[in-house]
């Protein structure tokens, strides 16, 4: 089992900045892709950022050019830096990870429970 760890949320002025941080914990002999995702009108949750245990990343078009994840890989460790944060950013911030719990075995996906994130003036 997986366990991840979120912190870094708060209340930020439009503009502002923050930068959440997401350390995976347990048994695993590898994490595939980790991401951040928020809940959305409509949908469970969609996706804010991932990135492959390559270095890829994928980005919401809403966010493009203004959010930039990155990993430490030896520290099982995800950030989101979010920058000329906006209102509409506010949400809470889930960490995904998607991780291998022995060699062979299929991978499976792991939550956080989630960190607050809220962008007012």
């Amino acid at each position: 089992q997986v366990q991840l760890v979120e912190s870094g949320g708060g209340l930020v002025q439009p503009g502002g900045s923050l930068r959440l941080s997401c350390v995976a914990s347990g048994s695993f002999v590898r994490i595939n892709t980790m991401g951040w995702y928020r809940p959305t009108p409509g949908k469970q949750r969609e996706l804010v950022a991932t990135i492959t245990s390559d270095g890829i990343t994928n980005y919401a078009g809403s966010v493009k050019g203004r959010f930039t994840i990155s990993r430490d890989s030896a520290k099982n460790t995800v950030y989101l830096q979010m920058n000329s944060l906006k209102p509409e950013d506010t949400a809470v911030y889930y960490c995904q990870a998607n991780s291998n719990r022995y060699w062979g075995t299929r991978a499976y996906d792991s939550w956080g429970q989630g960190t607050q994130v809220t962008v007012s003036s």
